[in-house]
């Protein structure tokens, strides 16, 4: 699905910047030399992320900002900033603007940003549906077996409910589409929408994304920055991976679920919000819980409502709807006409234990594609299915970064090259860390700048044994 990008800036150097750095066969990037401009721009295109200068020639970015938000108040605005307007910006970030950047501009910092932007802004506009046969919506919750039934059930029994919700499943499951649907199924819905991957953010940094920091909090606090949380302000929090969460942001996330009040980093002075925390975790948390790894109270606060996302070997025969749809869903993007699957293929499907579960299937579907002919979808043309990350022809881990593997998997034309190259890295990464400290998990999460509950999760989906580096 082709998505839009609108930048609002008076400088023509910084338009031809971003067109030449975004555009794509996904993105397209619509600039505007102005605010009156870019009001217009935005009305009739529709944009899906906005950047804007807070210097523009006929208005502050501020104002154009507000006349957006008049328009479409769900669209995620960047501000782009110089060092006098840093007060303006962060006046924007009060007022629902997804964040701020400051030039000069980063390449790096920028696509990392609009990435999560892209993301939110799909979460936030696009409504999770129940997805018919024939359906290739683009988020669509898929699945007739009697445990997805009753998480449909458990939606629409929640939804329209003030309560928070816990999503337990394992990853791939559809946590993150659940947690959509509960939000656009509720009356918070033309409010904010704010997603955290907890996972995600080193613990140093996590507890100033959720609550923000004031300036000189820490050293590299250079100004005030405003939290997701009280960005979200009237919505909704998604926190994903809340089993990662230390202790420390632990407890001032329960003192929110309390009595809805927070400090930001380094400040005393309360600050009340009125938000909804959806929180998915894939660990066993009840377990993190007897092991002193996660506050007990906070659990009981998040699991007011708790729905259960069943992993796809349990979906009875939700594998061959699942299969199908995708195959409908991408056959367009891959110039095929694919619809069904042979029954010798769906046979092979059914006896791999998908741990990557429906998005390691998805994933599978358009590797097929790519090389499938015809109108059934065929054994040979499924990619070799394996329980772990590694190669099938065993290469080593410095084998897989080689410039020859990469040169091969472009040939090939993978769209899972980032993923095997990350899980590739990790495994080096973990595996050396680990010898450095004799095993020691703590010094080696401390080392990382993880917490311990992520590097133990880490080490489970890499298969690596922390006991082999003991001595």
């Amino acid at each position: 699905m082709m998505q839009k990008l609108l930048v609002i800036d008076d400088e023509a150097s910084i338009l031809k910047a971003f067109e030449r750095a975004f555009t794509s066969e996904t993105t397209t990037v619509l600039t505007a030399k102005n605010a009156a401009e870019g009001e217009q721009v935005f009305a009739t295109q529709r944009p899906d992320v906005v950047v804007i200068d807070l210097s523009l020639p006929d208005a502050s970015g501020l104002e154009c900002f507000k006349r957006l938000r008049e328009i479409d108040s769900l669209v995620p605005v960047i501000f782009i900033t110089g060092h006098g307007t840093v007060e303006s910006a962060i006046e924007a970030t009060k007022l629902g603007a997804y964040d701020y950047l400051f030039k000069p501009l980063e390449l790096d910092e920028i696509r990392q940003l609009l990435d999560k932007a892209f993301n939110l802004s799909r979460m936030v506009r696009v409504q999770p549906v129940l997805a018919d046969e024939e359906d290739t919506v683009a988020d669509a919750i898929v699945g007739r077996c009697r445990a997805m039934k009753e998480v449909y059930k458990a939606i629409g029994r929640v939804a329209s409910q003030n309560l928070t919700v816990l999503l337990l499943g394992e990853s791939g499951t559809g946590k993150e589409v659940v947690a959509q649907a509960i939000y656009h199924h509720s009356e918070r819905s033309g409010k904010p929408f704010q997603a955290i991957n907890c996972a995600a953010i080193p613990d140093a940094l996590l507890e100033s994304e959720i609550f923000g920091h004031e300036k000189g909090a820490f050293t590299d606090a250079h100004r005030q920055r405003i939290g997701k949380l009280e960005q979200a302000d009237g919505g909704t929090l998604f926190l994903d991976e809340i089993g990662d969460m230390s202790p420390m942001t632990q407890a001032k996330l329960l003192r929110v679920l309390q009595d809805q009040t927070f400090e930001r980093v380094g400040g005393n002075t309360p600050i009340t919000v009125d938000v909804r925390i959806i929180a998915a975790t894939n660990h066993d948390l009840q377990k993190l819980v007897s092991e002193g790894l996660f506050r007990s109270d906070l659990y009981f606060r998040l699991s007011v409502v708790t729905i259960h996302l069943p992993p796809l070997r349990e979906r009875e025969n939700d594998l061959k709807v699942l299969a199908e749809y995708f195959l409908r869903k991408y056959s367009n993007e891959f110039g095929k006409d694919i619809r069904t699957l042979a029954p010798e293929t769906l046979a092979m499907l059914e006896q791999y234990p998908w741990p990557g579960n429906v998005r390691e299937l998805e994933s599978v579907m358009k590797q097929s594609l790519l090389t499938a002919r015809g109108n059934v979808l065929l054994p040979e043309f499924v990619p070799p299915l394996s329980d772990t990350r590694e190669s099938a022809s065993g290469r080593t881990d410095d084998e897989l970064l080689s410039p020859a593997f990469i040169a091969e998997r472009l040939q090939s034309g993978t769209d899972n090259l980032y993923a095997e190259a990350i899980a590739s890295t990790e495994r080096q990464l973990f595996r050396q860390v680990l010898q450095h400290t004799h095993g020691n998990q703590l010094k080696a999460a401390s080392i990382l700048g993880i917490s311990r509950v992520t590097l133990r999760s880490k080490l489970k989906s890499l298969k690596i044994d922390p006991t082999v580096f003991a001595s």
